[in-house]
């Protein structure tokens, strides 16, 4: 069965460039320091997962050429990883099928809250059908893929990275219990948040995420959720250790 990952964004929820700044990484005209907000977009069989929506989804899907969501997974509620859910629309219009959406119950009261429209027991001419899937920290499957949920911490926020096969996507996190390590122990490859050289309240930094990388030791690790005060892409990618990489936007791996 054929399994790829797309890095839809790599960046962290202001993009790079950042809006109003001249860092050298801001004005660099290197494509791979150019970063959207983070999301991926996961291939099994020919159906396409998507893992989160932020406000740049339009443009990451139009890219990318994709004309069908089969189903999305959701992380957390914050609008970097959910703002673009109404482009959903678009692909439910083309294709007539209602689409899976898979999150905890604490992100689908804010999801309620914040896009009350597309959630409302009233039906209109143009709204989405969504089924909603509420998950909790325990195995589920789709499209008969086993899907693992994986409970970190963003601060005081709890978020939910995901196992598929062999590949295990986190984001925007800074603390991982010994309990959730476990789950990640003989993966091949890690994705995960890699936010800045310097530490953060709520984000790895570069020295935590290769820490993270040395205890679960993937074969391969990628970092994503980047912002410009991580350094330039080139730069960073020159210092790392040669089983690990600076994602990018558009990327795409098998797994």
């Amino acid at each position: 069965m054929k399994k790829s990952l797309t890095f839809l964004g790599t960046g962290t929820s202001q993009g790079v460039p950042v809006i109003s700044c001249s860092c050298e990484v801001c004005k660099s005209k290197d494509k791979l320091d150019k970063r959207l907000r983070s999301s991926v977009l996961i291939n099994i069989d020919k159906k396409n997962i998507l893992i989160d929506s932020g406000p740049d989804l339009r443009l990451q899907l139009l890219r990318e050429k994709v004309m069908k969501i089969d189903c999305v997974l959701f992380t957390h509620e914050h609008r970097d990883h959910v703002a673009g859910i109404d482009d959903l629309r678009s692909l439910y219009y083309s294709n007539k099928n209602e689409i899976p959406l898979f999150m905890s119950s604490q992100v689908y009261e804010a999801l309620k809250r914040d896009y009350s429209y597309l959630f409302s027991n009233l039906n209109y001419f143009g709204k989405p059908k969504f089924l909603v899937n509420i998950i909790k920290n325990k195995p589920f499957k789709i499209f008969e893929e086993k899907i693992e949920p994986i409970q970190v911490m963003h601060y005081k926020l709890p978020v939910f990275g995901y196992k598929i096969s062999d590949l295990a996507y986190i984001t925007d996190a800074n603390y991982i219990s010994k309990l959730e390590k476990e789950k990640l122990k003989g993966i091949k490859i890690l994705v995960v948040n890699c936010l800045q050289i310097e530490r953060h309240i709520s984000h790895f930094n570069l020295d935590e995420c290769l820490d993270l990388i040395n205890i679960v030791k993937p074969h391969k690790a990628y970092l994503t959720h980047i912002s410009h005060n991580l350094g330039l892409h080139k730069t960073v990618q020159e210092r790392l250790p040669k089983n690990i990489y600076l994602a990018y936007d558009g990327l795409k791996i098998n797994f």
